[in-house]
């Protein structure tokens, strides 16, 4: 065990030991994060455990103007929704939505109804009363969809578990979910991540879907990570 008695500290773990102990003939990087000289049929399969921009899509649930300015810390929900749609637009992930009940609770709010178009309505809280929303995307082979907007506890908890019942892997972005009280949103959470959904970040997801630098795409990713949230 490192830092065991015993253990002298030229023994234990330090900045570039793994570099001195493994020598200075090791394979060097080249552009794409490849090792020069590698064959590409070396590189290791990308694994299912991650989403990639072909195989997924946004899901942007009921981010209304009447109910959003109730959701704690609802201008950093908003900014990083916002920042997801925009890097699904770089990377080419389809990206679609819903607003409940917009008569009582409004129009989605003009930072993302901008970019999203016009998006279907709904009375039932989940998603899934929209079948129009994924038949399209089963059609073009994703499998992966990653839940966004309001409120968790409520529509997006009922979306994610019914997408998961229907065979979908959903992934939740936990900085762009929001309820009104903290207590409802962290139970929600949990109860998506035990029911078998991924839970993960606005930033991870961007990198994810992005997979490699080097790229003009990567750089406009980039620039979205960099921005100064509110």
């Amino acid at each position: 065990m490192l830092g065991s008695v015993g253990d002298s500290p030229s023994r234990r773990c330090r900045p570039g030991a793994g570099m001195a102990l493994l020598g200075p003939d090791l394979p060097r990087r080249g552009r794409g994060g490849m090792v020069s000289g590698m064959d590409p049929s070396d590189v290791l399969p990308r694994s299912p455990e991650l989403m990639s921009a072909g195989n997924s899509a946004l899901l942007v649930v009921d981010v209304q103007e009447k109910l959003v300015g109730a959701i704690a810390d609802h201008r950093r929900v908003v900014w990083n929704i916002r920042r997801l749609v925009d890097g699904a637009a770089a990377l080419g992930v389809r990206v679609v939505g819903t607003e409940q009940y917009p008569k009582g609770l409004g129009s989605t709010v003009d930072e993302l109804a901008e970019r999203l178009g016009p998006l279907p309505e709904k009375l039932s809280f989940s998603c899934g009363g929209c079948p129009g929303v994924f038949a399209p995307l089963r059609e073009a082979g994703i499998g992966n969809i990653l839940v966004v907007g309001i409120e968790a506890h409520v529509c997006v908890l009922q979306t994610v578990l019914d997408l998961l019942a229907d065979g979908w892997r959903v992934f939740v972005a936990v900085d762009a979910v929001g309820s009104r009280y903290e207590i409802d949103c962290r139970t929600a959470l949990g109860r998506m991540e035990s029911s078998g959904a991924v839970l993960t970040t606005t930033e991870t997801t961007l990198f994810e879907w992005c997979e490699r630098a080097g790229t003009d795409v990567f750089r406009q990713i980039s620039k979205l990570a960099r921005e100064t949230g509110p």
